[in-house]
């Protein structure tokens, strides 16, 4: 399962900012990861859910989102058997990864906006593990 706030970096060679918010990094580490399991490409699927516009004065990155999943899932040739995308509320998601099942409930308009304010939140920046190395 993956969840992003952009579908890619505007600057792909810059290294600036954290590439883990961008849909094309977590697309590919969550792909090469299923692969490194055991998964076969040719059995792979997906489901699409999310790309609602939920802050009426930005602009609509849902739907970029939603628009970059499906043509990533097309171009690597995995089949999408399942979405649910656009609209103004956000969605809770429940998934079953043996089954395969995915259910989702509506968030009411309090509610995405609750979830809007967690997800704008400053993250706190960790400091680096000090440690010395010895070149020779």
């Amino acid at each position: 399962m993956n969840h992003f706030l952009l579908p890619g970096s505007a600057n792909p060679g810059s290294g600036g900012g954290d590439a883990t918010r961008y849909g094309v990094h977590l697309m590919e580490l969550l792909i090469n990861g299923l692969l490194k399991q055991g998964a076969r490409r040719d059995r792979l699927e997906a489901k699409v859910f999310g790309g609602a516009k939920t802050i009426a004065t930005f602009s609509n990155v849902g739907e970029q989102n939603a628009a970059f999943a499906m043509q990533f899932l097309r171009d690597e040739g995995i089949k999408v058997v399942g979405s649910s995308t656009g609209g103004e509320h956000g969605r809770k998601l429940e998934f079953w990864p043996v089954s395969g099942r995915a259910r989702q409930y509506p968030l009411t308009g309090a509610e995405t906006q609750k979830t809007v304010a967690l997800e704008q939140r400053p993250v706190p920046v960790s400091k680096p593990v000090e440690s010395s190395i010895e070149f020779f």
